[in-house]
């Protein structure tokens, strides 16, 4: 009897040194959700290789096979997004220049300086910003459209800002905006040629820079 009672007590106690140990285990971690961030980075891949085609070597030379040869995405991936290259082409075209919104932004040096980040965030998803400035300068059609989607309205929410800040006294009225937005423009493009600041870094340095000028004294 003593011996069955022992190992009763001794079974006992091991399963609840079984139950103590996986307790004390560390649980596996939650996974986070990356299907939409691989698919925004795909699709960035993508949209680049696009534009590497079409400024080394015109329209023409986009394809199915000739993106995803530069961006080193599969064809079969490609395929899933886009029936054909004209379907690539007319799908690019609308995903870019989504609409910018700095009406939240106070017209302030912290209002600016997000504003500024707004932009060059803006830019460096939609086109990136190694190839703004030369899609920019092209005489191409389709690039030429695809720059003013991103440009233009990135340049009137800027100057409707601008304008906010001048009607409520935060700003001199007597800037020139085009002006600013060009200095904006290139300023990014020099950040990213010749530095490897991040976009806060440089957003911050250009609203100190900007700042003494616009402000009203």
């Amino acid at each position: 009897m003593h011996s069955i009672s022992s190992a009763s007590s001794a079974s006992a106690s091991a399963a609840r040194a079984a139950s103590s140990a996986r307790a004390r285990a560390p649980r596996p971690a939650l996974g986070i959700p990356r299907h939409g961030l691989r698919r925004e980075r795909t699709d960035g891949k993508i949209t680049r290789a696009v534009l590497e085609l079409i400024l080394a070597k015109g329209i023409g030379a986009v394809s199915i096979e000739a993106v995803a040869k530069r961006s080193g995405v599969a064809k079969t991936t490609i395929y899933r997004r886009y029936a054909n290259t004209d379907d690539l082409l007319r799908h690019l075209s609308v995903a870019v220049g989504e609409p910018l919104d700095f009406s939240g932004f106070d017209t302030t040096f912290d209002g600016l300086r997000g504003v500024l980040k707004c932009i060059v965030d803006c830019f460096d998803e939609e086109l990136g910003l190694k190839a703004i400035g030369v899609v920019l300068s092209s005489s191409n059609d389709y690039l030429a459209n695809l720059a003013e989607r991103v440009v233009t309205p990135a340049q009137q929410r800027f100057a409707d800002f601008i304008g906010r800040g001048v009607s409520s006294g935060a700003f001199r009225g007597d800037v020139s905006v085009p002006f600013l937005f060009q200095t904006v423009i290139g300023s990014m493009m020099a950040a990213k040629a010749l530095s490897d600041s991040s976009h806060d870094t440089w957003a911050h340095d250009m609203a100190s820079l900007l700042w003494p000028t616009l402000a009203a004294r």
